[in-house]
């Protein structure tokens, strides 16, 4: 077994590009080696804005050999009539390295083949390599690829130099005018090298020692954060750490060196939002908070090397901060003279969506939605009659901000500006939270707005943006969703279920659609429009809970009984998803699918009018009297169950009441010749149905 190493040296890569070009590299390099049958203990990947490496730490010395059996020509045209090879049967012979005396005949089931075993594999693994190399670089994707000079070849950006080894033995290939070496190059300021490498064992302690790259982006990570942390303990505070900025702060950089920057007390004026922002989207900074949560007058920026004169790049750090902060300032003072009236007039002057208006005619539906959403919600959610207007009120404003100072230059604060600027001229927190809120959940995984206006904001904002687009015939197709309607329906879903809302999907649709001008051409006729919503909704919905681990045959079933009441859908399937594991699931399930599918041949698909009204004055015999007494019985149980979201009792209900349906099964003909019989016992399975279809679809549970 052997080591090996590739290196691929490029120009400053963007920081986005790099976990995504190692995570590649590692799939491609580890498919091509299997592909090739070379032996391997796994491919690791690192990558720096200047380089992206793959390590092999025990690779076969040659391809794993096999025998395989190939087949070729059908015998009656390999040989002749005196049983002597033509010229097909000796083509074929040569064509797979085999003697003539080594082949012969074999039945595939379709006939009798020439055929012949021959041992595949046994190559060199340093003989392999070079193509395996080159296509692992080859098949690298950008977003947009770039070429340079008068070279063919392009890639993300300027590849400057190759380094790859077997132990000590150089890979050799060539992409354009560069070849493989030994040589690899350092930081830039630090260890610019170019440095030899004599062989692969030795790569990592020469990129640290003599390069100075910290080539592993978690160790850059745990640098950056473990000295940020402890500059800021020494000031008696502690940094904002943000995640993503975390993770772009540490594919800047090869040599990461935490340094914390100071700011002018009097930037602490404008809200911590605009200082963040400020930050981190301009200077990829973070900001330092004391015990109290508030933000200091300090910033820990992140170098890519070990300065001679700290102090003079300190100072250039605070001086272009002070630039942003001064812009800042400038913007937030300007916004707060202007009466938000002012704003919502401008937006009529901004385009929306083409056909469906300017961003001030989306303001009115918002507002209109808030108010009707508010107005259902009334009681159950403790909302005066005095409040509704203030929701509409949110709608209103929801989009004010869009034309703001600030939010102009930094429109990652859109929404929350507006939250702060009505939140200070004295609008109340269900304004201002509604607006703050508006754009949350910003993805699958990020939190639904924590206030009830903010959620009911998001949910009109986001479904207005869906009757609009499906009503202009824009539904997302294949893995193409420019609007985000897919994130806008999700986050409906999901706002609807974790503030338990009680709101009807299909109204809470329509309402979205009505609330559009009636002049509007709409190139999907509404109702079209509804059931193409509903569809996407039932869609969105299967996946959300598929992709949580539950059953997809529990989940097809749950939707199946319906999904307009979204807020006790997933306790409905929880309860379902639970029942599916017991033992009696699939005797329960065949029981009851037995009765849907009764009512469906000899109700729906007969035209036979069933309202599940039966008389039991009609019953004959034990089993239909037990039957039909039992789910009387259970009628008012039932309700209450359902009344209350109880599911895993209304699901023992269900068990409970099966021995009976069994029996009536077993021991009454539903076809009976009676009509009136027939039609009574049919009524009285059309009841049960229509109680079992409000918990789930039966059908859908395959057994």
């Amino acid at each position: 077994m052997a080591e090996f190493i590739l290196e691929i040296g490029t120009e400053e890569m963007p920081a986005r590009f790099v976990p995504k070009l190692a995570a590649e590299l590692e799939k491609n390099f580890a498919k091509l080696l299997g592909e090739a049958m070379v032996e391997n203990d796994g491919v690791a990947t690192y990558a720096t804005p200047r380089r992206i490496t793959a390590y092999v730490s025990s690779i076969a010395d040659a391809q794993r050999q096999e025998e395989e059996t190939v087949t070729g020509p059908p015998t009656r045209i390999a040989y002749d009539d005196d049983g002597n090879l033509t010229k097909a049967g000796q083509g074929f012979a040569k064509t797979q390295g085999v003697s003539e005396d080594a082949l012969f005949k074999m039945d595939t089931g379709k006939g009798e083949y020439l055929a012949a075993k021959k041992v595949v594999g046994g190559g060199k693994t340093a003989d392999i390599l070079p193509d395996i190399c080159l296509k692992s670089i080859e098949s690298l994707s950008f977003p947009k690829k770039m070429a340079w000079g008068n070279y063919d070849f392009t890639f993300g950006r300027p590849v400057r130099w190759l380094l790859a080894l077997l132990d000590d033995t150089v890979i050799e290939f060539s992409v354009e005018n560069m070849t493989a070496g030994r040589e690899t190059r350092g930081h830039r300021v630090m260890g610019p090298g170019p440095f030899s490498i004599a062989n692969a064992g030795e790569y990592f302690s020469v990129i640290k020692d003599d390069c100075k790259i910290v080539i592993d982006p978690e160790d850059r990570k745990k640098t950056i954060v473990a000295e940020g942390n402890r500059l800021a303990k020494e000031l008696g505070g502690e940094i904002v750490w943000t995640d993503g900025l975390l993770d772009e702060v540490a594919n800047l950089v090869e040599y990461p060196k935490p340094l914390i920057g100071d700011i002018d007390s009097l930037y602490l004026e404008l809200p911590r939002e605009v200082l963040l922002t400020s930050m981190q989207s301009h200077q990829k900074s973070f900001g330092v908070q004391g015990p109290d949560g508030k933000l200091m007058a300090h910033f820990l920026t992140t170098l890519n090397l070990e300065p001679t004169e700290v102090s003079l790049v300190k100072k250039g750090w605070e001086r272009v901060l002070k630039a942003r902060l001064e812009d800042a300032r400038f913007f937030w003072e300007a916004d707060c003279k202007i009466d938000m009236q002012l704003w919502l007039d401008k937006l009529d002057n901004v385009v929306f969506l083409g056909p469906l208006g300017s961003v001030g005619d989306k303001a009115r539906r918002i507002e209109n939605l808030c108010g009707k959403l508010a107005e259902t919600l009334g009681a159950s959610k403790s909302i005066l009659p005095g409040e509704i207007e203030k929701y509409a009120l949110a709608g209103r404003l929801a989009k004010a901000d869009l034309v703001s100072e600030m939010v102009i230059e930094f429109d990652s604060l859109q929404g929350k500006m507006g939250g702060l600027y009505a939140e200070r001229s004295g609008k109340g927190e269900i304004v201002s939270q509604g607006i703050y809120q508006q754009y949350l959940p910003a993805g699958p995984d990020s939190p639904v707005p924590s206030s009830l206006s903010g959620a009911l904001v998001s949910m009109a904002d986001k479904v207005d943006t869906m009757a609009g687009c499906f009503g202009l015939g824009k539904k997302p197709t294949g893995a193409n969703d420019p609007y985000a309607l897919r994130r806008c329906a999700l986050g409906i879903a999901r706002i609807i279920m974790e503030h338990e809302l009680d709101i009807d999907l299909e109204t809470f649709l329509k309402s979205a659609q009505a609330a559009y001008s009636d002049d509007i051409k709409w190139k999907v006729e509404q109702g079209e429009s509804l059931d193409n919503l509903l569809a996407f909704f039932s869609q969105r919905l299967r996946a959300l809970f598929s992709g949580q681990g539950f059953d997809t045959r529990a989940v097809d079933a749950a939707l199946g009984a319906g999904f307009n009441d979204i807020r006790t859908l997933k306790a409905r399937l929880e309860a379902l998803s639970n029942f599916t594991k017991e033992d009696d699931f699939e005797q329960a399930v065949l029981t009851f699918k037995r009765a849907a599918n009764i009512i469906r041949k000899q109700g729906d698909e007969a035209g036979q009018d069933l309202t599940g009204n039966y008389e039991p004055d009609l019953f004959e015999g034990e089993h239909e009297i037990a039957f039909g007494t039992k789910l009387e019985e259970m009628a008012p149980r039932f309700d209450d169950l359902w009344e209350n979201n109880d599911f895993a009792g209304l699901m023992g209900l269900l068990r409970e009441l099966r021995p009976s349906v069994d029996a009536f099964f077993d021991n009454v003909m539903v076809m009976a010749d009676d009509a009136n019989i027939r039609l009574n016992r049919l009524n009285l399975l059309k009841a049960l149905v229509d109680r079992l279809g409000r918990l789930a679809d039966f059908n859908a549970l395959q057994v």
